[in-house]
């Protein structure tokens, strides 16, 4: 990608990047089908012609990660005939694209140029939109309530410098107050209100009822004393000051998880649209609609939707994707492939019957989503409930006591008021929040990415960790064993081998394409079309790259019958496989490999790693995977895979990563995903979850000690409504630096 930035004149792109790393493998990967993009754009087209104005097409980006990003595509999109205007935003992982129909704009050849980037453009999904709408109606509340806020400390600033009760402007900056606070209330406040009325209407305790039981009671204290022209029971600064930051601790924890969510491509097709032979002539049609024993064509480089009988001739199909094997499988006429089979190599589209419909498939029963059970209730859930009925019972009781006694409604008023002021939770309300936002970026600094909010609760259970193979603890393409032969090769030979491999979709080929951009070759590849010679490999013209036969290797460059260059592969570890295993097992975790890929080469993989042979299984299907899960990690389990061969296992595991987001199935399904070449992301994930969990223990001492101390202050009468307002804003910036430094080591 490095390269093509350089060679493309797009150097600034660095200039703007962040430390995070977008997914490098998008330039690797076979080009996509992006005939739905295609379909998407007549359609925009057709109403831009029909209403008289531009086509709109609004998309989900994966690999997005910073304003970088957002410039980069921009300047691709600027440069395509026909193109009209771009917004690009990494925060929402979206680009909208305008053009004026009948321009020469082409969608789909902008998504390929994307691809070369690493950006891969799919549609949004619904969930998608839903969720973007409440944090942008959070972000439009928090600022409208930090405006009020200001205005309402401005009218009480007089008081504060010592202004009279019986100045004769007292109650105009009073009633300005009571203005401000009042709109703060029911413009932003209600959103808190709200949630608690709910939430108590279906009988159950949220964090947001006590967040608003101190709005309430704040404003109700203020506004008794206004009516009653008691100033030193006037806090509408604190009623502003407080909405505002709730309302922005909500956002942060809103927009958090969501930002990262917006990054997978939720809606790209697992299975693409297919041509089927339907009413005696060959149609499009959506692989879901596939029927028993009807014929359909795949092309190279895509996936068998269902299994399926091969008609004709042979062809190989990559079944990494499927069982785990590495290296890809030669299939002859008759015989049937099975769903989620890649069709290697860049040769003629394949035909085939269908051996089964759709719906009972096993491609279909692994894109399925999981039906989870509700979580176990969550310590802060508890928290909550058992610290609102403490706060009720002290405010309750001491107005009680302080009633009998004096007699007097004004001070009972008063203790009232500061035991809901100076109790309002900010540990729980913003602290809370905020720790997993910081969390959530220090993950993100480190290559990870918080698909599902909920993972924080589950991690503490984890004690095994069980791991795919292929793909997962290897990379996903073989490792070249003699690349100083690529060395060799002279101007003509390095032309012709980048033609042959840059778009071939075996694993070989990838792997050779690999090694060459990391050698940053400056060649042209030659042109002509690249034919696929089944079996044997590829050719152009002359040029062919091909089983190496005679004389070893795995490939072999060849032309005119002379060999240029041998070429031997192996499967590669990811870079830090061993360092991180032996430091998950210094954890105390359990590991396992399970892996359809053959038994010899599990156990080897195991040795290596140093992982028990007990827990090193090979030759399993999908189902097999799920059920080691059921029967040994017993809801303890967090699964690593990257192909759709471990979505049941996903469905079985208490908690879900993967290294692949670019393949649909997992990418949905995960609870989390990290990028790079290594698995580090898994230990980053937990040494943070541990930072993440001593500092909400420490929040909940602070929190524990201060309210004793305050609201005892409060219930003896030592402290009025006024020190209260101004204490508890005190409290929530201590419980900001308790965050800080419980993080900042997670860095």
């Amino acid at each position: 990608m490095a390269r093509l930035i350089r060679d493309e004149g797009l150097e600034n792109f660095y200039a703007l990047k962040d430390k995070v790393t977008p997914p490098a493998d998008g330039a690797l990967e076979p080009a996509r089908d992006f005939g739905w993009l295609v379909e998407a754009a007549q359609t925009a087209e057709a109403a831009a012609t029909r209403d008289g104005r531009v086509a709109e097409l609004e998309l989900g980006a994966q690999g997005m990660s910073c304003a970088a990003c957002g410039w980069l595509i921009e300047r691709l999109y600027k440069r395509r005939p026909g193109a009209g205007e771009i917004e690009a935003s990494a925060e929402t992982g979206r680009v909208r694209l305008r053009w004026a129909p009948g321009g020469g704009f082409e969608a789909a050849a902008f998504a390929r140029e994307l691809q070369r980037f690493g950006y891969l453009l799919g549609p949004i999904g619904a969930e998608v939109k839903e969720r973007e709408s409440e944090s942008r109606m959070l972000a439009r509340k928090a600022g409208l309530a930090g405006a009020l806020a200001m205005n309402a400390m401005m009218a009480a600033f007089p008081y504060y410098l010592g202004m009279a009760a019986d100045y004769e402007y007292a109650r105009l900056f009073e009633a300005a107050g009571f203005l401000f606070a009042t709109l703060s209330v029911f413009a932003c406040g209600t959103y808190f209100l709200g949630r608690a009325a709910g939430m108590l209407r279906a009988r159950q305790l949220h964090l947001d009822l006590p967040i608003a039981l101190g709005i309430v009671g704040a404003y109700l204290g203020s506004t008794w004393g206004w009516l009653t022209v008691n100033p030193e029971a006037q806090y509408f600064d604190f009623v502003t000051g407080f909405i505002a930051l709730m309302l922005t601790g909500r956002w942060a924890q809103v927009a958090a998880v969501e930002r990262n969510r917006k990054r997978l491509l939720r809606e790209q097709p697992v299975a693409s649209r297919v041509r089927v032979w339907r009413a005696d002539d060959w149609t499009e049609a959506e692989a879901e609609s596939l029927r028993e024993g009807e014929r359909f064509v795949v092309a190279a480089g895509a996936r068998v939707p269902v299994e399926a009988r091969l008609e004709a001739g042979e062809a190989e199909f990559s079944l990494a994707w499927i069982t785990g094997e590495a290296e890809p499988r030669l299939f002859r006429a008759g015989q049937r492939v099975p769903a989620g089979a890649l069709l290697a190599g860049g040769g003629a589209a394949v035909e085939f019957t269908a051996t089964q419909g759709w719906a009972g498939s096993l491609l279909a029963e692994l894109s399925r989503p999981v039906e989870r059970a509700p979580e176990r209730t969550r310590l802060i859930e508890v928290v909550v409930k058992w610290y609102l009925i403490g706060i009720l019972s002290t405010a309750f009781g001491a107005g009680l006591w302080w009633g009998w006694t004096t007699r007097d409604v004004a001070e009972t008023g008063a203790v009232v008021i500061s035991i809901l002021v100076v109790s309002c939770p900010c540990a729980l309300g913003l602290a809370f929040p905020l720790a997993e936002e910081i969390a959530t970026v220090r993950l993100r600094r480190r290559g990870v990415f918080i698909r599902a909010g909920e993972i924080w609760q589950r991690l503490s259970r984890v004690r095994t960790v069980v791991f795919d193979k292929t793909g997962t603890l290897t990379r996903e393409t073989p490792a070249l064993r003699q690349p100083e032969a690529l060395e060799t090769l002279g101007a003509e030979a390095r032309a012709a081998l980048l033609a042959l491999v840059r778009d071939n979709p075996h694993p070989v080929g990838r792997a050779l394409h690999e090694a060459i951009l990391l050698r940053g070759w400056d060649v042209t590849p030659l042109p002509g079309l690249v034919v696929e010679e089944t079996g044997r490999g590829v050719r152009l013209g002359e040029w062919t790259l091909e089983r190496a036969g005679e004389g070893g290797g795995d490939a072999a460059l060849r032309c005119a019958g002379e060999t240029f260059a041998r070429f031997s592969f192996t499967e590669a570890l990811r870079d830090d496989a061993r360092e991180e295993l032996a430091a998950l097992k210094r954890r105390g975790l359990g590991l396992a490999v399970l892996s359809g890929d053959r038994d010899e080469k599990v156990a080897a993989l195991a040795r290596e790693l140093g992982v028990s042979a007990e827990w090193a299984k090979g030759g399993l299907d999908p189902r097999e995977k799920a059920a080691w899960l059921d029967a040994h990690a017993d809801g303890t389990g967090l699964m690593l895979g990257d192909g759709a061969n471990d979505s049941l296992a996903f469905d079985r595991a208490l908690c879900r990563g993967t290294p692949a987001v670019h393949r649909g199935v997992l990418g949905t399904k995960a609870d989390f995903y990290y990028l790079g070449r290594g698995i580090g992301g898994v230990r980053a994930l937990l040494e943070v979850n541990d930072a993440r969990r001593s500092t909400h223990a420490a929040l909940l001492v602070f929190m524990i000690a201060y309210n004793l101390t305050a609201v005892g202050l409060a219930a003896t009468g030592h402290m009025n409504p006024l020190f209260a307002a101004v204490l508890m804003p005190l409290s929530s910036l201590a419980t900001l630096v308790i965050v800080w430094m419980g993080l900042r080591r997670s860095a």
